[in-house]
């Protein structure tokens, strides 16, 4: 990761064990909740499953300044209930490299998922974390907040094993 300050890394370092203990006293806990998803929210959490996500972000205010890039890899995806979902993100920051898993909603505009969090604290780095991201097509777009500052982001959604095989050449 190469910006703290964009979204899903700021959001991925929050509430570490909120979700984990639930799913891990059942190891197919991810396997049975997904067994009844809808096609659309199936087609979601195969995208997002073993993924990377892989673009660049602005900051609002620095128009002049090229947008900076970053890199996000996903583990899984569990839908919990309604609209309520578990993205597991391999996150690396400093000397951390921890799965943790992120509690987050997904609406959806016709057949385009929408994951939202609103004012979400973390600890040790703050509160007021917000971001909207849509997914389409093997592309993310989206707005993220921390505070006073925020700003854009858009890339690509590719598999994970795909993004280390390009890394290597």
């Amino acid at each position: 990761m190469n910006s703290f300050p964009s979204w899903f890394g700021v959001l991925s370092v929050m509430l570490l064990g909120l979700c984990s203990a639930a799913m891990a006293d059942d190891p197919n806990a991810a396997a049975t909740a997904n067994s009844k998803l809808s096609e659309q929210e199936q087609a979601f959490a195969d995208l997002l499953s073993n993924s990377v996500l892989d673009g660049l972000f602005t900051m609002d205010g620095k128009l002049d300044k090229a947008p900076k890039s970053e890199q996000y890899t996903i583990r899984g995806v569990t839908k919990v209930d309604g609209a309520n979902w578990i993205i597991t993100s391999q996150i690396k920051y400093g000397q951390h490299d921890v799965a943790v898993p992120v509690p987050v909603q997904v609406y959806w505009a016709g057949d385009t998922p929408m994951l939202q969090v609103t004012n979400l604290t973390i600890p040790l780095l703050g509160e007021g974390f917000s971001a909207r991201v849509l997914f389409y097509d093997g592309r993310y777009a989206g707005t993220w907040q921390h505070g006073k500052v925020g700003g854009q982001m858009y890339g690509r959604v590719g598999k994970a094993n795909e993004a280390s095989a390009a890394e290597e050449k």
